[in-house]
């Protein structure tokens, strides 16, 4: 049975004819090419790399860039749509899509030249050219600053050593972007595959995005030339205002995880019998289905809200952190909740449940852990910076 949606609010009258066809082609393209092989490469843990140029098909990488370097030029409305729909499917395809467009093509287009920009922006929306993002560091998580790799300045270019951890895409990634200290300031490097010194091994043995890469990065004097260098990138800001990016992509993806949930449990409770009439007629399933669609229904209203302020230019990275985490925490409650209605079914591979809620526990720590999020927020509310110094 094709999934309709959840929109218990009519949200659908407050988006354009455009932004609705976005929705509904990223939704098909879900049903009939990322369901019936998504549980397949969950359990045997790999990325479904025949969906990439699929995906680079649909302008689904780079959505919100200008057209003049081959992107989409579309609205935040749009890339939101598509993100919620691909983590329909699984966290681990809009992963991918996230991190080629919110952490690899938006800093070389924000902080890159204009010869980067045409260099690489246009390959890695066609997906000629894969990309990856390296900041977090085996010692260095929720803190970034601390990071210890570093680069230095040598004839013709930049020497790069250190290591970054649990990152998406790194191991078939044809290039980097990499976060590192020269002379005490963060700069951002592109690291292309094949450069001697650089390797990028696979982490294995996941219970959670297990369809999807996650890999390490490994630099032992790497030499970066000049050209690599994103111009216009210092200090810390940089790569965080690239978060942000990812973490308002993070917001709506969640609500598409918990959608599928809640479709699955209806479903479910609808015709599962027990004690003579389906389980959808006793008074507790019924409290959990109303639980999860009400959360559902906030979390998209404030998903909407987020796109309006987003292509407004008035967004403020605070209110990212307030979406991103409430909407990763109500979905994992919700995939919780239709484990639970699906009783010893929910976590067979049958049904989409424990995957979404197993890949969700991952979704709560990257991009900003739960408790980090807090904390932005605390510091916005109160005017005091509660974070160690």
């Amino acid at each position: 049975m094709a999934f309709n949606g959840v929109d218990y609010y009519q949200l659908d009258e407050l988006l354009s004819p455009e932004e609705r066809m976005v929705r509904d082609t990223v939704r098909e393209f879900v049903e009939n090419e990322v369901i019936p092989i998504i549980e397949e490469a969950y359990q045997q843990a790999y990325f479904p790399m025949e969906l990439v140029p699929k995906m680079a098909e649909l302008g689904l990488f780079g959505m919100t860039l200008p057209q003049e370097y081959g992107c989409g030029g579309m609205n935040n409305m749009c890339y939101g749509l598509a993100m919620q729909e691909l983590e329909r499917g699984d966290s681990g395809v809009r992963s991918f899509a996230s991190v080629q467009s919110s952490l690899v093509m938006y800093p070389i287009y924000a902080y890159g030249s204009e010869e980067q920009r045409r260099r690489w922006l246009p390959r890695l929306a066609n997906a000629e050219v894969i990309g990856c993002f390296g900041l977090t560091e085996p010692d260095y998580g929720s803190n970034p600053a601390g990071m210890i790799t570093t680069a230095t300045k040598i004839d013709g270019g930049f020497l790069l050593n250190g290591a970054k951890m649990w990152i998406t895409n790194g191991s078939i990634a044809d290039v980097a972007v990499v976060w590192a200290k020269l002379d005490g300031e963060i700069r951002g490097f592109l690291v292309e595959k094949g450069m001697k010194g650089f390797s990028a091994p696979e982490m294995k043995n996941k219970h959670s995005l297990r369809a999807s890469v996650t890999s390490e990065l490994i630099f032992q004097d790497v030499e970066i030339p000049e050209e690599n260098l994103l111009p216009n990138a210092r200090g810390l800001k940089a790569p965080l205002s690239c978060l942000t990016q990812a973490r308002y992509g993070i917001a709506w993806g969640a609500i598409g995880a918990a959608m599928a949930c809640y479709d699955a449990s209806v479903k479910y409770a609808t015709t599962r019998i027990q004690f003579g009439k389906p389980i959808g007629a006793f008074q507790l399933v019924q409290e959990k289905l109303a639980t999860m669609l009400t959360e559902i229904t906030k979390g998209q209203l404030l998903c909407w809200r987020l796109a309006k302020l987003k292509d407004a230019g008035t967004l403020r990275p605070q209110q990212v952190s307030l979406a991103k985490r409430n909407n990763v925490a109500i979905a994992l409650e919700i995939a919780r909740l239709a484990r639970d209605i699906h009783g010893a079914n929910g976590i067979t591979s049958e049904y989409p449940v424990m995957r979404h809620m197993l890949n969700l526990e991952s979704v709560k720590t990257y991009e900003g852990t739960h408790d980090i999020h807090t904390l932005i927020l605390g510091a916005d509310i109160t005017g005091i910076q509660a974070f160690s110094s």
